[in-house]
């Protein structure tokens, strides 16, 4: 005999309906696709230049090379991005008369580096810094590349991490002043811990779109995965090697999405 109660019982059974109707529905909708897609009068050439295997096969692991090199500048560029994203939050959250310019330079940078399309950035800075005429490595595009990364996605996630702070009800600051506690000590181990811990999964979909704008970089000279597939579409004539290249992003991108809804799943339940 089960000890569940009739009603954790009956949640169970709708639990399991919910999901064999789910499953049913997607194999319905998949089996569609396949059965009516090859039927479409221009699929013989669709299938040649974007899904041929031959091609396929021969560019991935060149692809998967050059993906490393994406890997190297998101690996480089997350923690410049957190330090720099934390810093302008904590501009934006002076407190004290004096260092209202603090708060002012924090809004001016948020306001004009989410303002300006990251790809324009990228042709700004990629090409217009290097064309001082500077030694290297200082005309570098893997360096001036990254600068557009962290200070782009430094506005964003300068923003969340505000609204962490500023989600933490003031009565922590009075009970950590009563304590004795300083601003700063009161910012450092009460406030931001908190901030940082509510925003998780909101910066987890900033980590995600990062590791997929870092292919943007190619357009001033890198040859990371974008621009490698677009060298083997240009000797081949065909679009696989992008296929190939979205296979890749797939790859990495759909686990951590997946693990960002875990993180805020988790934090409605600890809410409830």
């Amino acid at each position: 005999m089960s000890n569940l109660s009739p009603l954790k019982r009956y949640e169970q059974q709708q639990r399991r309906s919910s999901i064999t109707i789910a499953t049913a529905s997607l194999i319905a909708v998949i089996a569609a696709l396949m059965y009516f897609v090859p039927m479409a009068p221009g699929w013989g050439a669709v299938k040649r230049s974007f899904f041929n295997w031959p091609i396929l096969q021969k560019t991935f692991p060149s692809l998967l090379k050059a993906f490393m090199l994406d890997i190297a500048i998101f690996a480089w560029s997350l923690p410049l991005i957190v330090i720099l994203s934390l810093a302008i939050a904590l501009c934006r959250n002076v407190r004290k008369p004096a260092l209202f310019p603090l708060r002012v330079f924090g809004a001016l940078y948020t306001d004009i580096f989410r303002g300006i399309p990251i790809i324009l950035l990228v042709y700004l800075i990629g090409f217009g810094i290097p064309g001082l005429g500077l030694p290297r490595p200082w005309n570098s595009p893997y360096l001036w590349g990254t600068v557009v990364l962290v200070l782009t996605y430094s506005a964003y996630v300068a923003e969340v991490l505000r609204a962490g702070i500023e989600s933490v009800h003031k009565s922590q600051r009075s009970a950590s002043e009563s304590l004795g506690l300083s601003e700063r000590d009161t910012m450092r181990y009460v406030i931001l811990p908190q901030a940082i811990r509510r925003q998780v999964p909101a910066m987890m979909n900033f980590v995600i779109a990062l590791q997929k704008d870092v292919a943007l970089i190619s357009f001033i000279g890198p040859v990371e995965i974008l621009r490698q597939a677009g060298v083997h579409k240009s000797l081949m004539a065909n679009f696989t090697p992008y296929v190939g290249a979205a296979i890749i992003f797939l790859c990495l991108t759909i686990p951590a999405t997946r693990y960002a809804d875990y993180l805020l799943a988790k934090q409605r339940s600890i809410r409830n």
